[in-house]
């Protein structure tokens, strides 16, 4: 029995390869399936089966195209109804794989489809859960991304305390469970770093796995989600009715293109330039309106939040080396409107004699010194970090909010934006920037060394 975690940091996910006597199972699979291809044909094995464990919000999965490459079967838990070939599976149901078998354990509550699949090795122990979204390390999923007209975030709850205390809790201590998804993902509230753990101890450690009333559960479960980001849905509507393969994705996105032929498309197409340089080197020089979502960061969730149009012509600047993991990164959230990147990256441009803007940025010890009576300070973490700690003076504008904020943006003083580090608040300046709001500064270090280096008041 060999069984392989295939973990995206920047997604904060985890597939799974599963193999026995040659047969490989593959669960919850991210976009460009050649990974898992090639590990089957090193070994000399063959994918039987791919297991979905829900259709997933937070990323395009690569079901209906490993399925087409290798001839391996989908198998969706019950309430799925696909739309594509695939099994759907009843409760219970189980799977061989050479020596072992995987059973069907519905455990609604995330969403209506919501399934784990419980492994059992060689002997027939159970050995390990592979629990999807239903339970993470230190969290369970949130219930409200399945809510419609007909059933409220309550009732998927209810549907989750009792998934939970009727199919999960009851399985054995020793039990390894395998989620698919660790900390940084918004598919929970309070996942932990690891990214798997045996079932004692999370019965231990996970305040959702406690023998609390249904009633307490769904307050505590409930209680502090933020709000989904925009793609959560565009990616669940594509995962429903299946996704052209990555390959076309790559074809047409990764195109190279000169400086005038990069000009010419971005008027033409009225394309979104996104520079995913560090933001540094995007302080210093960078194409007018273009904004600023740095590889090195949050980069696809960030996309999928500020980008509101999934179908957006996206123009990309990146070092040079990086242009295919950005369109990688892309399409792993369905942006497959990719139309090329800058050949030479930013220094082409800038040798091309092109027009250049720049963000006027200053250290954090300044700042007391230069804000004046009427200006503000933008503060751009999330809402929870604000409430922890803030300069009492500054305003909360969240950077998933910044759309909706913008017409209350000062277009007369000076808005000095920070975040926790920098990040962020490059990303919020260089949107502000975009949209013709000149008169923003970006705080370098962020609220830390706001903290450490100047006088204002923190509350």
């Amino acid at each position: 029995m060999k069984i392989v975690q295939i973990y995206t940091g920047c997604l904060a996910q985890g597939a799974y390869y599963i193999e026995s006597e040659g047969e490989v199972a593959i669960i919850d699979p991210l976009r460009e399936v050649k990974t898992y291809i090639d590990k089957a044909v090193r070994n000399n094995a063959k994918i039987k089966y791919i297991f979905e464990t829900h259709y997933h919000a937070d990323f395009v999965s690569g079901h209906v195209d490993l399925a087409e490459k290798t001839g391996a079967d989908i198998i969706f838990g019950p309430l799925a109804n696909p739309t594509f070939k695939a099994i759907e599976a009843v409760d219970g149901q189980v799977f061989t794989l050479g020596k072992l078998q995987i059973k069907v354990l519905h455990t609604p509550g995330h969403t209506l489809e919501s399934t784990c699949y419980l492994l059992f090795d060689e002997n027939g122990k159970e050995h390990a859960l592979f629990s999807g979204d239903t339970v993470f390390i230190g969290d369970v999923g949130r219930p409200d991304l399945a809510q419609n007209g007909k059933i409220t975030v309550n009732d998927l709850a209810s549907k989750l305390y009792h998934s939970l205390h009727n199919k999960i809790m009851i399985l054995p201590d020793s039990l390894i469970i395998y989620p698919a998804h660790g900390a940084g993902s918004a598919c929970g509230k309070n996942m932990s770093k690891e990214t798997f753990d045996t079932l004692g101890n999370q019965k231990k450690v996970n305040y959702a796995l406690q023998n609390i009333p249904e009633s307490q559960f769904i307050k505590e479960v409930t209680e502090g989600l933020l709000p989904p980001p925009f793609y959560f849905p565009e990616n669940v509507a594509l995962n429903k009715k299946g996704v052209k393969s990555i390959d076309k994705v790559m074809k047409t996105g990764l195109i190279p293109l000169s400086p005038d032929e990069f000009e010419k498309v971005a008027n033409a197409e009225l394309a979104l330039v996104i520079d995913t340089r560090h933001h540094d080197d995007f302080e210093n020089g960078f194409i007018p309106n273009s904004i600023f979502i740095g590889i090195n960061g949050d980069f696809a969730p960030w996309v999928g939040t500020l980008v509101t149009d999934i179908k957006q012509p996206i123009l990309i600047v990146a070092d040079i080396g990086v242009e295919k993991e950005v369109i990688t990164r892309l399409a792993r959230v369905g942006y497959d409107h990719t139309l090329g990147y800058l050949e030479g990256g930013f220094e082409s441009w800038k040798n091309a004699g092109k027009e250049i803007d720049t963000i006027k940025s200053i250290d954090a010890q300044d700042l007391s010194q230069l804000i004046g009576t009427n200006d503000h300070i933008l503060d751009v973490r999330k809402e929870a970090e604000f409430e922890i700690e803030h300069v009492k003076i500054a305003e909360n504008v969240p950077l998933a909010n910044i759309s909706e904020f913008m017409e209350n943006v000062s277009l007369e003083n000076t808005n000095y934006i920070h975040c926790a580090g920098g990040y962020r608040s490059m990303m919020a300046t260089s949107i502000l920037k975009a949209r013709g709001i000149d008169n923003v500064v970006n705080v370098k270090g962020g609220f830390g060394a706001i903290k450490e280096n100047t006088n204002l008041e923190i509350v």
